[in-house]
């Protein structure tokens, strides 16, 4: 799982670069070039589009993908995780530093990915799910 490095003070291509990589690594366990096809779909914010970030994605054999812009809908599954992470996690603290939001934050994201019950899920933990297909 990330480790959350990619919370930073500010939004640039090489956070957005660093946090890709990392994410890369997580899914397929080593950087390299993706095999078959891989789609990252984002906003179109200004890092997602600069020249250096999507060189990177091309470079790993990514190919992106843009919503229509102030359509946050298209990106239905992005937009409830933030929502949630929101109400669950940020607006639950009040960070005295970047570091402890990091930590919080990256502490927060592991219960979700693994003990948080799911409504996709029948309100099941993905830990429990994972026991079961085992």
């Amino acid at each position: 799982m990330p480790r959350g490095r990619w919370l930073a003070s500010r939004g640039n291509a090489a956070t957005a670069e660093a946090a890709l990589e990392e994410a890369l690594i997580f899914r397929f366990g080593c950087l390299g070039r993706v095999s078959g096809k891989l789609v990252l779909r984002s906003d179109n914010g200004l890092v997602f589009t600069l020249k250096r970030y999507t060189a990177t994605a091309k470079a790993y054999g990514l190919s992106q993908e843009f919503i229509t812009p102030y359509t946050p809908e298209q990106n239905g599954l992005v937009e409830r995780f933030i929502r949630t992470l929101k109400e669950e996690c940020i607006w639950q603290h009040r960070f005295e530093s970047l570091a402890q939001a990091r930590e919080v934050i990256s502490s927060w994201i592991r219960y979700y990915n693994l003990e948080r019950p799911h409504q996709a899920l029948e309100y099941q933990a993905p830990s429990d799910m994972l026991a079961i297909a085992a």
